[in-house]
């Protein structure tokens, strides 16, 4: 096996990094999330109004309770928020960089996807989040990651030079790693889906619980598979278990990592300044 550089900062003895993300997602219309807990999506053409709805407690309300959980727990977290939530709700990205945690870019609207989009529109799409990201949080998002997950060919590049500094949008490794473009490089760290609140309750209809029960197989196995050094996601949208039987199975979630021996809490923008170091 290739041999892995940990960065000093990394906690003796805990090889399972933790990290919390929260995504504040918002649709610009007539755009509306593809997939809600209706389930059945209506026929093309309709504007799927309860889509919508669903979609916009994550920026009234759900966030706001992840928030103060959070602060409860002592937990910092990495926002990654839709261009248009900030221009819709300009008070939540500053309270979210008030209270210390990372603000970072999850494209305009999730309806509009980097990989269809052209050299010119998807430059234009990433100036527009970081201008309205910088003038709410009060500084340039450092981290991005693309609506779907799904970045463009020219994506890497696009974010290097407006001067970010990584994307999680990386299926491919266990450890961050560094990417090299020609507007010079940034870090891809990489995103787990297992303990995402998305696929697990939304896709595929399980209970809240599932979502605990899924990380605390994968923590308490952990030395089964050899104690090796990796990243892990705790994933939740505002939307959806920013509700209250979402937020009790995070605060569960939480429970499960702090009594871990091997595990430590962390989040996409400590993790990335902690690897900026490496090369590899």
């Amino acid at each position: 096996m290739e041999k892995l550089h940990i960065p000093a900062g990394w906690p003796e003895a805990r090889p399972l990094a933790i990290s919390v993300s929260v995504m504040l997602e918002g649709w610009a219309a007539p755009d509306a999330p593809g997939i809600g807990p209706m389930g059945n999506p209506l026929r093309p053409g309709v504007v799927d109004l309860q889509a919508r709805s669903w979609a916009d407690y994550g920026a009234k309300v759900g966030a706001w309770r992840l928030l103060d959980l959070l602060d409860q727990q002592g937990v910092q977290a990495v926002f990654y928020t839709s261009g248009i939530v900030a221009d819709q709700y300009p008070n939540l990205p500053a309270t979210i960089a008030r209270r210390g945690h990372t603000v970072a870019a999850h494209g305009w609207s999730q309806g509009t996807l980097p990989a269809y989009l052209t050299l010119e529109q998807e430059a234009a799409d990433i100036a527009r989040c970081v201008d309205v990201l910088t003038r709410t949080a009060g500084s340039p998002p450092l981290g991005w990651l693309s609506p779907r997950c799904t970045p463009s060919a020219n994506t890497s590049r696009l974010l290097a030079e407006h001067g970010f500094g990584f994307h999680a949008e990386m299926f491919d490794s266990d450890l961050p790693y560094r990417i090299e473009t020609a507007a010079g490089p940034l870090l891809g760290v990489p995103f787990t889906m297992e303990v995402n609140d998305m696929p697990l309750y939304i896709r595929y209809g399980n209970e809240p619980d599932a979502f605990t029960r899924t990380l605390a197989r994968i923590v308490d196995g952990w030395p089964r598979l050899g104690n090796p050094h990796a990243c892990l996601d705790i994933t939740l949208h505002a939307h959806v278990f920013g509700r209250p039987y979402g937020a009790l199975a995070f605060l569960d979630a939480l429970e499960v990592v702090k009594r871990s021996p091997h595990c430590w809490l962390t989040n996409h923008a400590a993790l990335a300044s902690l690897w900026s170091s490496v090369v590899v």
